[in-house]
């Protein structure tokens, strides 16, 4: 079932969002060669909960495994989703992605960036800007009256001609009470097919985008996502209401550009 939000609901969203940017402003902040991710996760779980909210990852089921240890999914370079934070420190040259989630005052915020350590390649920095360019076409696509599968469509679009891999088992989704709520927001479709998009619909709309080869595998922790060819997969995400019509992106980068710069 469907939950479309009221303006008040909106609002609580807004507020629970925006926490999750300004967590991951301070990740921004942190971010060099030498940092492990399980330090990026103290930082994170301490932040959230100092702001009174629950970083919603924690303890998320699984339903291949056992619950999700740590309060952020930290992916680094071939990992596409659900990294687990660990002792491994970040190098020169790497990608992490880092996704967020809160639950404040009952609502849930949720949002990805992918960080680049130090300098990364042009090849790798071709990957992320294109991959943030979907999202944003993405975004474009979400208006009232028109279909799940028209948001699909422009990230796949735009991803695939210029040469990148769209992931299809890994998808955004509805969000509100719940982390996870339908519809499903694949990152690939046809223009006019899919749920049909109305005025407080909130939605995660989140491209996970390869270099190479679009297949993936699971690790033996049962969470961490990799590319089965060892290449490397950014992760954008913005939580966003249909609000008189068109998106409203309840999330923001604009803390984490202020720091690492605009990709485009």
């Amino acid at each position: 079932m469907i939950f479309l939000k009221t303006e008040d609901e909106i609002e609580l969203m807004r507020a629970a969002n925006l926490l999750v940017a300004d967590t991951l402003t301070e990740i921004a902040k942190n971010i060099r060669p030498g940092v492990t991710t399980k330090q990026l996760d103290a930082l994170a779980e301490e932040f959230i909960r100092d702001h009174g909210a629950m970083p919603t990852f924690k303890g998320f089921p699984n339903p291949y495994g056992g619950p999700f240890p740590a309060s952020i999914c930290t992916s680094v370079n071939d990992e596409v989703v659900h990294g687990v934070p660990n002792d491994r420190p970040l190098e020169e040259g790497d990608i992490v992605s880092v996704d967020c989630g809160t639950l404040l005052d009952g609502y849930n915020g949720d949002s990805c960036y992918t960080f680049c350590v130090g300098e990364v390649s042009e090849e790798v920095k071709r990957l992320l800007k294109v991959t943030k360019e979907s999202l944003y076409l993405g975004i474009e696509a979400a208006l009232a009256g028109k279909r799940i599968g028209d948001i699909g469509c422009a990230v796949q679009n735009h991803c695939e001609s210029n040469g990148y891999g769209v992931v299809r088992e890994f998808v955004g989704h509805g969000i509100g009470k719940e982390m996870h709520e339908e519809p499903a927001v694949p990152n690939y479709g046809r223009r006019g097919n899919g749920t049909l998009i109305k005025n407080g619909l909130c939605i995660a709309i989140e491209p996970m985008i390869t270099l190479g080869s679009p297949k993936i595998g699971m690790m033996p922790d049962r969470w961490t996502i990799k590319t089965c060819d060892g290449k490397c997969a950014a992760h954008f995400e913005h939580t966003i209401a249909i609000h008189h019509g068109k998106a409203d992106i309840l999330s923001s980068f604009e803390g984490i550009e202020r720091i690492e710069g605009k990709l485009y």
